[in-house]
């Protein structure tokens, strides 16, 4: 069953993670997943390109004037739980301790306005 966002900031959320996957489409990526959720924790997306690549995605509207960095949303409690979530979904989709795969952020800057979103990856981040 899909999920259903109300509040702007998860309207917000889906339209970055949306963004995201096509942009992961767009430089060769196969989409695997998405929102793989458990009570502690969510991955955004799970996608495939030579390495397994778990991705959170944090995503702002109106970037202009913010004060702070979509990235510092990533705060030590949420590393905890994405770590936690991290494995249990390697357990529970059995991916082999042969498979090669790395957790990614991705930033997604959205203009409403101008209709136009601006997409920076920080890969390979280690929590």
């Amino acid at each position: 069953m899909p999920k259903i966002f109300t509040s702007e900031s998860q309207k917000t959320g889906e339209l970055g993670e949306n963004i995201a996957c096509k942009y992961l489409e767009n430089k060769g990526f196969k989409i695997i997943e998405r929102n793989f959720t458990r009570k502690w924790g969510e991955i955004d997306i799970v996608a495939q390109k030579k390495k397994l690549h778990l991705i959170e995605v944090k995503s702002v509207s109106n970037p202009e004037g913010l004060g702070y960095r979509p990235e510092e949303n990533l705060t030590y409690s949420k590393q905890l739980k994405l770590k936690r979530t991290l494995q249990t979904y390697l357990n529970a989709r059995s991916v082999s301790p042969e498979t090669v795969w790395q957790f990614d952020l991705m930033l997604i800057y959205i203009n409403k306005e101008a209709k136009r979103a601006k997409v920076k990856v920080l890969a390979n981040i280690i929590l």
